[in-house]
């Protein structure tokens, strides 16, 4: 693994797991937020939590050791890095969601020395389901509220750059396909102001993006959302530009259905990973591949050259393409 130089760096790989654990944990509970406001002893984090005092000592000492906690006369505190790098990048209902998600996921790595070679999913034979988040924001509207508002902060410089990027003289109605918060969209509208919007998504996506765009007086009355299943409902027609963004949707049925819902010379945007055949993945999506294929072994991340030979047959022309800085590759395209 790249960055792995030494035997040691092995060792340390190898026993993070609890260490990434003792993080995850501090996230859900809002330890770093609370040590925000000063100091506090083993004592008192033990108290608040109900942890036994010595298991709580050992976990702060963890922390610790990973330059998040300092000790203090006072007790432990935040250290700079754990200020600058998560307190003051992300809001504490972000991590904590993304945490949550991380915890949910790790059943799939117990045991899997002895589970590896199973011809099958991994969870079948640990006798339990995988996390699906679209069943659990669709049965959940708190659920889908904590995702949404999650993604429009992790997603917020990505779409401010694709504003950037894409030309929107005479595009007047754009459709965000699977769009969520609506971040992208939000993006393209402080861009133009004669630009209105539809975000189609699950409905408690829907209710959720709503409460967002409802923080925007200047914007809120050109964005909608309208609830549907984007992989089996047919679209709304009448746009001159659909997006979708990090969806990982990729079906020539949904290409076409998307193709009828523009107008006569629409362009359809898609961004996500998407990297050239041959080429590995950022870390990140490698390891959310891995994790997608200990549920489906033979799940293979879409290349760039499968997916837009999907979009030229569904009767897209590609006119642009884009690696983005804040991640992913965007292909532009034209309805032929």
């Amino acid at each position: 693994m790249a960055g792995m130089k030494e035997a040691q760096d092995v060792l340390t790989l190898l026993r993070a797991y609890l260490p990434s654990a003792a993080l995850g944990s501090a996230l859900e509970l809002g330890l770093f937020w609370r040590l925000s406001e000063g100091p506090l002893s083993v004592e008192d984090l033990a108290r608040e939590w109900s942890i036994p005092p010595r298991r709580c000592h050992i976990w702060l000492e963890v922390l610790a050791s990973l330059d998040l906690l300092e000790r203090r006369p006072g007790g432990y505190a935040l250290s700079d890095r754990a200020r600058r790098e998560i307190v003051e990048t992300y809001s504490r209902d972000a991590w904590e969601t993304l945490a949550l998600e991380a915890r949910e996921r790790y059943p799939a790595g117990q045991d899997l020395a002895l589970h590896l070679a199973t011809p099958g999913s991994v969870w079948d034979v640990l006798g339990r389901r995988p996390p699906n988040y679209v069943e659990q924001m669709a049965a959940d509207p708190g659920r889908a509220r904590r995702f949404v508002r999650m993604w429009h902060e992790l997603r917020e410089p990505l779409a401010e750059e694709v504003a950037d990027l894409l030309d929107l003289r005479g595009v007047d109605r754009v459709m965000d396909l699977g769009g969520g918060s609506g971040v992208v969209s939000l993006a393209l509208l402080r861009r133009c102001p004669t630009l209105s919007a539809i975000v189609v998504d699950i409905e408690n996506v829907c209710a959720a993006g709503r409460e967002i765009a409802e923080r925007t007086p200047l914007l809120r009355d050109r964005i909608a959302y309208q609830p549907l299943d984007i992989l089996h409902d047919e679209l709304p027609a009448g746009f001159d530009l659909v997006i979708e963004c990090k969806v990982g949707v990729y079906e020539q049925a949904l290409f076409e259905r998307v193709r009828r819902a523009l107008n006569e010379g629409g362009r359809f945007v898609l961004i996500d990973e998407l990297p050239p055949e041959g080429q590995d993945p950022p870390i990140d999506h490698l390891r959310y591949a891995f994790h997608n294929a200990l549920r489906d072994p033979d799940f293979a991340l879409p290349a760039r050259e499968q997916v837009s030979g999907l979009l030229e047959a569904a009767g897209f022309d590609l006119v642009l393409e884009q690696v983005l800085q804040a991640g992913g590759r965007l292909l532009e395209t034209r309805k032929r």
